[in-house]
């Protein structure tokens, strides 16, 4: 289920909102808990047990290491707790793909004369469990939002161990925790610390609800008016049958930084907008990355919430910056190798963390502070080419297709006679391109800043009616966006597939 869909917006919210309202609050967690698996099962029945089973088994594993780490055999269960939630990654995500992985290099060398058999009728199609597991394309099943839920319970976990966290010893409370709808399919990735008391203990108030609305909204917008339009452009230039223009591909590739970026800063803000509808308040997982100026600070606005996990589970674990230059550098470039293999099963997301993590190893070696020392615009520039052409290996399926795209865009393309811009661009998606351009700078919270600091200092009259203006731009932004969820047009959300 969309969050952007009549399903969820005109029915399963609606009906969600009125009974945690309606009934008593001591029944809040329990109407919440019962909406998020229905959530989930909506479109994943067949893994709702998957998720019941990742939430008791690490509430298990953290009643465990709370009483163990006292006797000194914390390790022991850490380690335990490490094979359950990596073993579920592993097979679920990755299994297809390292077996055929292994099966075309076993082939390529001539070990074996055919390729080996589809990893699905090696583990048979026969039986209950087969039937769950295979879907239908004869392949393991992708449970939805796997990778956020799965590392959600292990940061539990591990926080217990460390002391950073309180053991929760209700089992509900915990399942709560990692299946809460609002960030459940693409989260952002929501530390038990930092929601621990809320769960037991929140506030829902009018104030809050009507920020959660507008957050809601805006992220509703960007998705369905921004993003959506952008895909379409995107699509269509990455996914062309034939080879296009070099003009065309910057083109594409400007779209699809686009969309990415108001997909799934989108959804953060429903996520976040959500949590407010019901007293929770979530971190922020977006601070305008597209502003920053070297590529380390582009990766502290950019998915923070998957940023500072990798930085404390495993970055700081692994040593961070405390030992010597070599093994920073090292450290750097392990954890966006598993940053890109967290985002899926494919050698192109490989090449994509690794080339993100090869600038974060460049700017540390000096070149960050040459680039320190240089013009605003310069350092703009330098961040905004490499991202670019860094989502070229993100959004291509295959490495191949990626470096064919990236030899278009420097000159390898067809005559832009043969391409003009207006095959791809109508209205509409000129309008949304540079919606995004001006929605991925700051101005915004410039103004309202501004605002409130001149209504704080008695400069400026009218407030109610600014604020009745922000009331009609809500609705507004809710009306298109529920005009083109009429129109049925392109919708799913990029990050439900990692």
């Amino acid at each position: 289920m969309l969050f952007s869909s009549p399903l969820f917006l005109f029915q399963f919210l609606p009906l969600v909102l009125l009974a945690y309202y309606a009934l008593d609050r001591r029944f809040g967690n329990a109407v919440l808990l019962i909406a998020s698996l229905t959530f989930y099962g909506w479109g994943e029945v067949a893994m709702v047990w998957l998720m019941v089973l990742s939430c008791l088994v690490n509430w298990g594993f953290g009643l465990w290491v709370d009483r163990a780490r006292d006797r000194g055999r914390g390790k022991g269960v850490m380690a335990l707790a490490a094979v359950f939630n990596l073993g579920l990654l592993v097979f679920f995500k990755y299994a297809d793909w390292i077996w055929v992985s292994i099966s075309g290099a076993l082939h390529a060398t001539g070990l074996t004369d055919e390729p080996l058999p589809v990893l699905s009728a090696v583990l048979g199609t026969e039986g209950f469990w087969s039937q769950v597991l295979i879907n239908d394309r004869g392949n393991i099943r992708l449970p939805i939002g796997i990778s956020f839920f799965t590392f959600q319970a292990f940061s539990y976990v591990i926080d217990v161990y460390r002391r950073d966290g309180t053991v929760q010893r209700n089992p509900a409370n915990f399942a709560l925790y990692v299946s809460l709808f609002p960030q459940l399919i693409a989260g952002p990735i929501v530390r038990y610390k930092d929601v621990d008391e809320q769960i037991t203990q929140r506030t829902a108030s009018m104030a809050g609800f009507a920020y959660g609305v507008r957050r809601f909204v805006l992220g509703l917008a960007k998705k369905m008016l921004v993003a959506n339009a952008a895909a379409e452009l995107a699509d269509h230039v990455f996914d062309a049958a034939a080879p296009v223009s070099t003009l065309v591909a910057w083109l594409g590739l400007l779209a699809y930084t686009i969309q990415i970026y108001f997909d799934f800063s989108g959804y953060s803000d429903m996520a976040i907008g959500l949590g407010h509808m019901f007293g929770f308040k979530f971190l922020e997982n977006f601070n305008y990355p597209y502003i920053a100026r070297s590529i380390t600070e582009f990766w502290r606005r950019w998915h923070i919430s998957l940023s500072s996990w990798f930085r404390d589970y495993l970055y700081i674990p692994l040593g961070g910056n405390r030992g010597s230059s070599g093994r920073t550098y090292f450290n750097l470039v392990l954890v966006f190798f598993l940053c890109g293999l967290w985002h899926g099963a494919s050698w192109s997301f490989l090449v994509w963390g690794l080339y993100h993590g090869m600038f974060l190893v460049i700017e540390r070696l000096g070149f960050g502070a040459w680039l320190g020392r240089q013009a605003v615009w310069l350092r703009h520039v330098y961040l905004l080419l490499v991202v670019m052409v860094g989502w070229v290996f993100f959004r291509a399926e295959r490495l191949d297709q990626a470096l064919q795209f990236l030899a278009t865009m420097f000159g390898a393309g067809a005559p832009s006679v043969l391409h003009p811009v207006g095959l791809y661009v109508d209205n509409r998606i000129a309008l949304a391109l540079v919606l995004g351009v001006a929605g991925s700078l700051p101005w915004l919270p410039a103004l309202r800043a501004r605002h409130e600091r001149r209504l704080a200092e008695g400069k400026m009259a009218g407030g109610l009616a600014l604020e009745a203006l922000g009331l009609a731009l809500v609705v507004l932004l809710l009306l298109l966006s529920s005009l083109e969820l009429a129109s049925n047009s392109y919708n799913p959300f990029i990050y439900f597939r990692f």
